[in-house]
């Protein structure tokens, strides 16, 4: 009878399950992780080389050559540049010409409030459960995917002596051609009033998208506890939205400034409906004042930051908590 249990195991097995000795710092150094390794901090700069160069390229460098003209009397194609010191900002601001057009954005800031409230109304009422609600959104939207010469081409003989508006009115009895584009008040009233028609869409998807976004427990919470519509606009909508609706205040007031296709097609800024973008762009390719018109443009980039400014230290963009 043999014993089995003091058999030895062979020899290959005795190497393979025995670990050898390591001698003391004789081990295998220890691998680095990417964590540790340089090229990581450089990474994401790599990924933005691409992005940055172009930024640079084609908007800090342009708007650092339109500050350098601004100071310029160049005429946009002489290699010569004298240098006229304020000059130019001197002339924008004490000729009446040229400051008059300050005046005309007035027209496009109320129309840019109305739109902004016909548009906050129809977003409110449309994002509540009715009927065709998708086909009304599509008709507020369509005129915002229209291209702006279209509309202004469409809208020209709209407002013509004896044309479309004139035609409609005279069905309730208003008879007589008015030159609708014939004089300054009635010109710049009707293009605002085209400019509500075409941008309203956009403030519409804004603030409906927004709308959308809030949960929809506050809304039947807000009905088990008997709140009206106005109540949850009130309670719930207008806080949700705050910062979508401090963004499209900041969109009316600068694009209210900056103002040009509609007026441009329609009128071409006469009548006094020259805006500041059509004027900074005759001053330019027109009269040959390259050196003034950036100094116009340099003007409105200010005006534009300082109210971007002036808006978020009024109403700042705070996270809003409705829960």
């Amino acid at each position: 009878m043999t014993d089995t249990t003091s058999k030895a195991p062979p020899a290959h097995a005795r190497h393979a399950t025995s670990s050898p000795r390591r001698r003391p710092g004789r081990g295998a150094p220890p691998t680095r992780s990417w964590h540790d390794h340089p090229l990581r901090r450089i990474t994401p700069w790599l990924f933005l080389l691409a992005p940055l160069a172009l930024l640079i390229t084609f908007t800090y460098i342009p708007v650092g050559n339109m500050i350098y003209y601004s100071f310029t009397d160049w005429d946009g194609v002489s290699p010569d540049r004298e240098i006229v010191g304020l000059d130019n900002y001197t002339q924008l601001f004490t000729r009446p010409e040229l400051f008059r057009v300050f005046f005309v954005s007035f027209y496009y800031l109320a129309a840019s409030a109305v739109q902004i409230v016909i548009a906050l109304y129809f977003a409110t009422v449309l994002s509540f459960d009715l009927r065709f609600r998708n086909f009304f959104k599509g008709i507020l939207f369509f005129p915002y995917l229209i291209n702006g010469v279209a509309i202004g081409f469409v809208f020209l003989y709209f407002f013509q002596d004896g044309g479309t508006l004139d035609s409609v009115l005279s069905w309730f009895g208003v008879g007589g051609d008015h030159a609708w584009l014939g004089d300054p008040e009635s010109a710049n009233t009707s293009l605002a009033g085209v400019s509500v028609w075409r941008f309203t869409g956009l403030n519409f998807v804004l603030f409906l998208g927004a709308i959308q976004s809030i949960p929809g427990e506050l809304y039947e919470a807000a009905q088990l506890d008997g709140a009206s519509r106005w109540q949850q606009f009130r309670h719930i909508i207008a806080p949700g939205i705050r910062p979508v609706l401090s963004l499209s205040v900041i969109l009316a007031i600068s694009g209210s400034l900056a103002v040009f296709e509609i007026p441009y097609i329609m009128t071409g800024g006469a009548t006094g409906t020259s805006t500041f973008v059509i004027q900074t762009v005759k001053l330019a390719f027109q009269f040959n004042k390259t050196g003034l018109a950036s100094a116009c443009a340099v003007v409105l980039l200010l005006i534009i930051l300082v109210v971007t400014w002036v808006q978020r230290r009024l109403v700042p963009d705070d996270k809003v908590d409705l829960v």
